[in-house]
């Protein structure tokens, strides 16, 4: 008898579409587009619900024409996982934790934070930058998992890399801005990195380390471009001293944990770990 995998149990079974080069291919390029990470039924049931929290949650009322270039790029809601139990599902799936473990090349995975990133109708671009910038984490065995909550035409501002970009340490001090947009725009078309753009079916997810450069186009679409993130640490990675004020502020994201500690705090839980899978 065939066993039958439902939405949720999808959410713990291996994924069986990494090639055998994928680690080393991660390494390489600093990103990774896998197709069908989940299935569209599992897609389809959980989307209506991080949509609805999304709304329930959003603080960005501002209409888009009064925003700075950030503000237009999407509304952005944190640790979903903690307001809802079906999210917290989704987001501590052994699936995607054993995924992000293995292109991170670590045993184990603890999680960072979640994060709703929804494009609204007309939203602008996504400017280049590194998810990094953000982080204060002694390395960079960390990485983002971005999963739409729908099919993602060109059209419709799919998140696109650089690629190879996360071995290159310039740009590492620049915020999400037009700034940033100007300067690391020009900084890929120097180093040759290749912009690599591609359309998301339904299932499909990406992974980008958290040094790579990435951005994306608007939204000229009348419906919201729906997108889930994850971001995954290496378990046994720890807290650094912050290099800049936002790095200051997302140690909130590790309550408690001091400079040089591992954070092991109830928001920062161990996700997969290959010696007990």
């Amino acid at each position: 008898m065939t066993a039958i995998t439902t939405p949720a149990s999808e959410l713990d079974v291996p994924y069986e579409g990494l090639a055998p080069t994928a680690t080393a291919d991660f390494n390489r390029d600093g990103f990774i587009h896998l197709s069908g990470v989940l299935s569209p039924e599992t897609i389809a049931q959980y989307e209506p619900t991080i949509t609805s929290e999304v709304i329930r949650l959003n603080t960005q009322h501002l209409p888009l024409a009064e925003r700075d270039t950030y503000g237009k790029a999407f509304l952005q809601v944190t640790n979903l996982w903690r307001e809802n139990e079906k999210v917290r599902r989704l987001v501590f799936s052994r699936r995607l934790a054993g995924i992000a473990a293995k292109l991170l090349g670590v045993h184990a995975v603890r999680l960072y934070h979640d994060q709703a990133l929804y494009k609204e109708p007309g939203g602008g671009i996504t400017p280049w930058h590194a998810d990094q910038y953000y982080w204060p984490l002694s390395s960079d065995r960390c990485l983002t998992i971005w999963l739409p909550l729908q099919e993602t035409p060109l059209d419709m501002g799919p998140l696109a890399f650089a690629r190879g970009s996360h071995n290159f340490s310039y740009g590492r001090d620049l915020a999400i801005s037009d700034e940033s947009e100007a300067r690391l725009a020009q900084v890929v078309a120097e180093q040759n990195f290749e912009d690599v753009v591609e359309p998301f079916a339904l299932g499909d997810a990406s992974f980008h380390r958290g040094w790579t450069f990435h951005h994306a186009g608007p939204n000229p679409a009348t419906v919201p471009r729906r997108v889930m993130t994850v971001i995954y640490m290496d378990a046994d990675i720890r807290v650094a001293e912050p290099t800049n004020d936002p790095q200051v502020r997302d140690r909130g994201w590790m309550p408690g944990t001091e400079v040089g500690q591992v954070p092991r705090t109830p928001l920062n839980p161990v996700l997969y770990d290959s010696r007990t899978a």
